[in-house]
């Protein structure tokens, strides 16, 4: 007698259940670092964007920098810039403004270290911010 049945193995759906698994999940790690990048790259064009607007306040009051960036009055928004934006994780920005209201640091953390490292950095205000963000610290900074 002739089995007549047709369809797949359980070893045969095994099998391609395992591979489109393992290809699943390359493509899931590919994606979280698309995603890292992606955010660095918001995150920098924040940061000048923020500086662009620091400028603006700087020059139409009497050279001094704004004391919070996020402020509800006597801030950058909505004069300078429509609104302050965070950190694509929702945070704040790290500023720091120095004692003669003539200079301020302005930094956030990257999550790829490469791009940290290979965009210009203000080292020194790097130093200045350690422990203003939390839980991480500065990584990338812009200064005046």
């Amino acid at each position: 007698m002739k089995n007549t049945k047709k369809g797949f193995t359980l070893i045969e759906l095994l099998v391609v259940i395992a591979i489109i698994g393992i290809l699943s999940s390359v493509v899931l790690a590919s994606l979280n670092t698309a995603r890292a990048k992606s955010r660095d790259a918001r995150r920098l064009a924040d940061l000048q964007q923020i500086k662009l607007a620091a400028e603006l306040f700087f020059d139409a009051n009497s050279s001094e920098y704004p004391a919070d960036i996020y402020a509800a009055s006597g801030s950058l928004s909505p004069d300078y810039i429509g609104s302050v934006p965070l950190d694509p994780l929702g945070d704040e920005y790290a500023y720091e403004l120095a004692s003669s209201s003539t200079d301020y640091c302005l930094g956030a953390y990257l999550e790829n270290t490469a791009t940290a490292s290979s965009t210009q950095s203000d080292e020194s205000c790097i130093a200045s911010l350690a422990g203003v963000l939390t839980p991480d610290d500065v990584n990338y900074a812009v200064a005046p």
